[in-house]
């Protein structure tokens, strides 16, 4: 196993949910931080907690849905931090809608925000991932494998997100990076307490996959000794509740 310690990591999505989760466990590896997320308020207590253990922690407040501020992501790390061991993608966005009556802007809205801006951030800090050999760990989900009826829109976007992960991975893997995507099944998180809403069914977190045990995953991926590469994982609740 390789020791975390003193690496730095960008996690964006970090303000909730499994993003929150996984900063806070790479602070427990005192891992240096970069935060993004757009709840201010939220992002902060996140970065309190972080700063109990973790040597350094910025989380500034970013819209990523702005080109510039995501390429500005890549000037603040190298200027703040000096380099850049970890990349994990976390933020996103989610609707539900049958394709014969879901809006093109939707459409629109969900590409830029799971596909393109982690493109993008990706491309802007690949040469800092490439001079230390680094990690990038692409957040998707089971349906990103198998799209279900009224998610069509989401599960397109994430499909695509998984050609991004692959296709990049045969590309930087002579170069020493490592390139992991993970697929939860449904997770105890806000945005899940929301699509039981949306679907009108009574919500049991304790019934779903919780936060920190995606966050688990990810931390012992990210030690996996360099002889091995993890490439794909999909996790799902034991308990079939739905």
């Amino acid at each position: 196993m390789i020791t975390l310690e003193d690496h730095v990591a960008v996690v964006t999505g970090a303000s909730q949910g499994i993003g929150r989760a996984i900063a806070l466990s790479l602070a427990a590896k005192r891992v240096r931080l970069f935060l993004v997320g757009r709840n201010s308020t939220m992002l902060h207590e996140v970065a309190e907690l972080a700063r109990k253990s973790s040597p350094m922690v910025v989380a500034p407040a970013i819209d990523l849905v702005s080109d510039g501020a995501v390429i500005d992501i890549a000037h603040t790390v190298s200027r703040q931090f000096g380099d850049l061991d970890v990349l994990i993608h976390c933020a996103g966005a989610y609707s539900r809608g049958d394709l014969q009556a879901a809006s093109v802007e939707e459409f629109d809205r969900l590409y830029r925000t799971n596909v393109r801006v982690p493109y993008l951030l990706t491309q802007s800090l690949l040469p800092m991932l490439k001079k230390r050999k680094g990690q990038i760990v692409f957040m998707n989900s089971t349906q990103g494998l198998q799209a279900q009826a009224g998610v069509g829109q989401f599960a397109a976007t994430k499909h695509a997100l998984k050609a991004i992960a692959d296709s990049l991975r045969d590309e930087v893997n002579s170069d020493g990076v490592r390139v992991f995507s993970i697929y939860p099944g449904r997770t105890a998180t806000p945005r899940m307490e929301a699509i039981y809403t949306m679907e009108g069914r009574e919500y049991k977190p304790e019934l779903l996959l919780q936060p920190e045990d995606i966050a688990e995953v990810v931390i012992n991926t990210l030690m996996m000794p360099l002889t091995a590469e993890v490439t794909n994982i999909t996790i799902r609740p034991l308990i079939k509740s739905y």
